[in-house]
């Protein structure tokens, strides 16, 4: 007999990550998108219009104006299946507190989605509705929403980490440097490389602008880290860090400028 398709929803703000996502949901075929909105009371009332369990799995953006992901969960009549979407991995760990499969930073890359599919396969056969109807979420889907909301302006103050199943949360302060290499992305603590689910341009947007410097289309510099700036032939610049390695960046050229204004070098 063949599988009926999981029937999938979508909610998020920013048109672009909805088309995205449904692209990249297209290559699943036990997938079937039921719907999307980019309006989170559209959502609401959408879900709550259906009969329970029509919807296997929603898509969530955490961080939407006026009604973020928690307070829409917390609206809800019945709690579904969640995967969270988010650009800010600050909120990861609040989102695993809930009725969470899994999350997602975004941009989400075809890799990070296949393994949250899996993980649904293997969690949604095993599933009792009383889990999903604990008496205790909707206080803490409130208090997710109310905290959220207080924090929104806040940067991140950790980065997560993923190798396989296991999620490791990084503390930035201990974050010497982001590099990229092979097409994969790397918080250094101390030496070591921990892989990140961003690209380092998707890092230089969401962290604090002030702490972290882009130096090189390959590397973003704490700058709390920084042990001094050199200037060698050619006019090639370098950055030398105070970790126990003294590990040294070059600097672009077209970043030595930016570099020199944002450390108050003249």
């Amino acid at each position: 007999m063949e599988a009926v398709p999981l029937r999938a929803y979508l909610v998020d703000d920013e048109p672009l990550a909805i088309e995205r996502l449904a692209r990249l949901l297209s290559a699943f075929d036990r997938i079937h998108i039921a719907g999307s909105a980019t309006d989170p009371a559209q959502a609401v009332a959408f879900l709550n219009a259906q009969d329970a369990g029509y919807i296997d799995v929603v898509f969530l953006d955490i961080q939407m104006p006026a009604i973020n992901g928690f307070d829409l969960l917390a609206r809800l009549d019945t709690q579904p299946f969640v995967i969270f979407t988010t650009a800010y991995d600050e909120y990861a760990l609040r989102a695993f507190e809930v009725n969470s499969i899994d999350y997602l930073v975004k941009p989400i890359e075809p890799p990070q989605l296949a393994r949250a599919l899996g993980k649904l396969d293997r969690i949604r056969p095993l599933a009792k509705p009383a889990w999903q109807q604990s008496p205790d979420l909707p206080h803490l889907l409130q208090q997710l929403a109310a905290s959220l909301r207080d924090q929104r302006r806040d940067y991140p103050r950790r980065v997560a980490s993923r190798v396989g199943e296991r999620i490791s949360f990084l503390d930035l302060d201990a974050v010497t440097h982001f590099i990229a290499h092979d097409k994969l992305t790397y918080a250094v603590v101390n030496g070591h490389r921990h892989a990140v689910d961003q690209t380092i341009a998707d890092l230089e947007r969401r962290l604090d602008p002030a702490r972290f410097l882009r130096v090189h289309r390959s590397a973003l510099v704490n700058a709390d880290w920084i042990h001094e700036v050199n200037s060698w032939f050619a006019g090639k610049v370098v950055v030398s860090l105070k970790d126990p390695q003294r590990t040294q960046i070059a600097v672009a050229r077209d970043r030595v400028r930016f570099l020199k204004t944002s450390l108050g070098i003249q």
